[in-house]
Order: C-alpha cells, then sequence, then structure tokens
C-alpha cells in the first residue's frame, strides 16, 4: 500500500504517529510525509527565514531515518488557512502525485490554527483530487481514500477508534523525534513540555488502554465513500 501522513509542522508526525508509519513501512508500504507548515515560528531567537530552513532540514533528516519520502507545502506557521484554494490546490496536487490507499492527518479538534486548519485542507483535497475536471498539476485520481485522524496535543478531547502497537519501534520514533533538535528549547520554553518525555507518557497512556507497552491512537474520518471493509492501519 501506499501512505500519505499529511501533517502542519515538522515534528508533529513523529510526536503523534511515527511508530504506525514505522510499521507500514516494515510491512512493506511506501510511506509518504507531507508538512503544509515550515515550523518559522517554533523559536525565541532564530528568525523566521532561517527556521524555516533548518526545521524543513530536521524533517527530512528525520523521515531518511526511517525511509520515508519527505514533502512539504512550506507555507508559514499560521498562515494555514481552510478555505485557501491555492494550499487546497497544493494538498490536491500532493495527493494525485502520490496516489495514497489511505491517508493520516491531523485531528479537527486541536489546540491550535495550523493543526485545524490541515485536517480541513486535507479532508478537502481528499476529495478533490478525485474530480476529473478539477485541473491542477497531476491528473485526477480514482479513489476517495480513507482519512485517519491522528491523536491530538497531549491526548486531549481525543478517543482513539483504532490503536497500534509501536511497542517494538519506539525508540526509533524517539530517535526521528530528535532530528527536530531546534524544539527542544522552544517547546519546553513556550508550552513548558519536554517533548520527549510528553511523547513516551502518551504513548504509554495508549499502551495502557489497549494493553501493550506503547501505542498510538487514531479515529477514523466516518463519513461517506471513505469507508472500507478491511483494515488500512497495522495490527
Amino acid at each position: 500500500m501506499r501512505v500519505l501522513c499529511i501533517s502542519a509542522h515538522p515534528d508533529d508526525m513523529e510526536i503523534n504517529c511515527a511508530g504506525t508509519l514505522l510499521k507500514c513501512k516494515a510491512r512493506g508500504d511506501d510511506v509518504f510525509v507531507c508538512h503544509v507548515n515550515n515550523g518559522d515560528m517554533g523559536h525565541f531567537e532564530i528568525m523566521p527565514d532561517a527556521l524555516g530552513v533548518m526545521r524543513t532540514n530536521e524533517a527530512r533528516r528525520s523521515c531518511n531515518l526511517a525511509g520515508f519520502t519527505h514533502l512539504t507545502c512550506n507555507i508559514g506557521d499560521l498562515d494555514a488557512y481552510y478555505q485557501n484554494k491555492e494550499q487546497k490546490d497544493l494538498l490536491v496536487d500532493i495527493i494525485r502525485q502520490v496516489n495514497p490507499d489511505f491517508i493520516i492527518t491531523m485531528y479537527p479538534d486541536d489546540y491550535m490554527c495550523d493543526h485545524e486548519a490541515t485536517s480541513k485542507l486535507t479532508f478537502d483535497a481528499a476529495f478533490m483530487a478525485t474530480v476529473p475536471h478539477y485541473e491542477t498539476n497531476y491528473p485526477a485520481t480514482n479513489d476517495v481514500v480513507p482519512i485517519f485522524y491522528m491523536d491530538a496535543a497531549q491526548g486531549v478531547n481525543f478517543q482513539p477508534t483504532e490503536y497500534v502497537d509501536i511497542t517494538d519501534v519506539f525508540d526509533q520514533k524517539i530517535e526521528m523525534l530528535l532530528c527536530h533538535e531546534s524544539q527542544a528549547k522552544w517547546l519546553w520554553e513556550h508550552d513548558r513540555n519536554d517533548y520527549t518525555q510528553s511523547t513516551r507518557v502518551l504513548a504509554s497512556f495508549r499502551g495502557m488502554q489497549c494493553g501493550v507497552k506503547y501505542a498510538e491512537g487514531f479515529r477514523q474520518c466516518m463519513v461517506g465513500l471513505k469507508l472500507r471493509p478491511k483494515r488500512y492501519l497495522p495490527e
């Protein structure tokens, strides 16, 4: 299968679903990771132009560690708008280019605007990508594919409908997260968040819910045309 993860910022994938994507890769899937925002506002001292490049390079290193294909929309932080046609078209082209069997993206009820906008942009673009006469740089795909929402920040107001046991790949997930060196200081000073510790705690909590050491939780997007009589996420 072909799996497309569309996250907001460069480190959202590692925090919320890297373990699942590693297991997808291990079972033979082609994994593509796109971040909509370039992360250029996530620091107190480093200026946006330099930080956007730095964070994109951090994301690329993380994807290279896992053997994922890295993509980006390169939209500035706090600039994602779900009603923006140009941004939708960027994602339409990415979906058409990748032609995924399923998509993982942000939860639509999360703590900040880029996360919510990315979720809504992805939802719209996944349908738009299948419309033959909606013209972009790539031809239309054939199917409206399933969408799964990754966990919300700190798991707040998120009740998973599916779990993936990531115990055997958890250390690699953390190794990928540590590629985002620029974020350790920012997340602590801005949010009082030790990102490796909070990631471990959430994975442990989701694991406790489903009877394993570490897990990631997901909610399937339950709407017409996106449902299939099979499991897409790995066990």
